[in-house]
């Protein structure tokens, strides 16, 4: 039992994690901007959060480090710091067999390059990558400026990605999975004149439209996000406002104009349903997960269990590019 108590354990005190390092451990960190900048310099990456789903449930800490530590599957690490010209690199640069980790900051000009352009990066989606949006305090939204942090050189970036390359020893491979609640309406279909994390008009059912006053009008709950159906993977793109002075609607990740959206289905009771899909029977083989603050919030996660699986609660997740409302995660098979 003592054993069980110690693998399931992912918050830790700042000495704690010290002393990982200090032992040459390879980590994946998130904490509050503060408790990171006190860590020496060693083989980690770490992304600022002060929310987790951890051993205790849902939680918001600012104290304690959450830790994702490198199974011993892992043969190979390297640690790679992307910016706005070079994240295009991200996939290429991943190795033939393994995992890539990826951390950048909410709002900067990474974060948006890699929205909008993922796909079309060389080699996209051609090696798997996991990873997440780094994020503050909601109270302190527009006052800081979320983090990222390259462990070997201390750096302390608000504009760009760390990236943990992974090498699987031969005979293992990482797959991705994704926990979405949500499916497409049956309601109108909506399109975007332009790509982007805002919009004014769009064209609905094929008649031009101003967002805003649409929604506005229809009284829709934006709890729910707008929907579209990558040949049969459903992703979402949540509302972040709704701004009815300028009447322009924005989004937390973007839309992209070549697509149909609706708006997503009602869910019966969105707590319900997102533990349903939890993967509970897979819970122990997870090596990463992250979960997105929006079913933090809306399911009221706040000291619930989420059937075993931990994680950062995070601005956004990756898996392969930008999701929004979702759960992500990887095993090693």
């Amino acid at each position: 039992m003592k054993k069980e108590s110690l693998m399931n354990k992912v918050m830790y005190t700042v000495d704690e994690v010290q002393a990982k390092l200090n032992r040459g451990e390879k980590l994946i960190l998130a904490a509050s901007e503060d408790v990171l900048m006190r860590l020496p310099k060693g083989e980690w990456i770490a992304g600022s959060i002060p929310y987790f789903m951890s051993e205790n449930g849902g939680e918001f800490n600012t104290e304690k480090i959450f830790v994702t530590e490198v199974p011993e599957e892992i043969i190979a690490v390297e640690i790679k710091k992307y910016d706005v010209q070079s994240i295009s690199q991200v996939y290429h640069d991943a190795p033939k067999n393994g995992l890539s980790i990826i951390i950048t900051n909410s709002g900067s000009k990474t974060h948006l390059e890699f929205a909008l352009n993922a796909p079309d990066y060389k080699d996209f989606a051609m090696k798997p990558m996991i990873g997440w949006i780094s994020g503050i305090a909601l109270q302190d939204l527009g006052k800081e400026t979320p983090k990222v942090f390259n462990g070997q050189t201390g750096e302390n970036i608000s504009d760009g990605a760390v990236v943990m390359h992974l090498t699987l020893s031969e005979g293992n491979y990482a797959e991705i999975k994704i926990i979405n609640i949500f499916k497409q309406g049956n309601g109108d279909s909506i399109k975007f004149l332009e790509d982007g994390f805002e919009t004014e008009e769009v064209l609905i059912n094929g008649e031009r439209k101003n967002l805003a006053e649409y929604l506005m009008e229809k009284n829709v709950d934006t709890r729910l996000p707008l929907v579209a159906d990558y040949f049969g993977a459903m992703v979402n793109i949540s509302f972040q406002k709704v701004d009815q002075e300028k009447k322009k609607v924005h989004f937390y990740a973007p839309v992209f104009r070549e697509m149909e959206y609706k708006l997503a289905a009602p869910v019966g009771d969105y707590v319900t349903s997102f533990n349903e899909q939890m993967p509970h029977n897979e819970a122990e083989k997870i090596f990463f997960s992250c979960n997105c603050i929006l079913n933090y919030l809306y399911s009221e996660l706040e000291g619930k269990q989420t059937g075993g699986v931990v994680g950062p609660i995070t601005f956004g997740e990756i898996a392969y590019q930008l999701l929004n409302q979702t759960l992500v995660y990887t095993i090693i098979s």
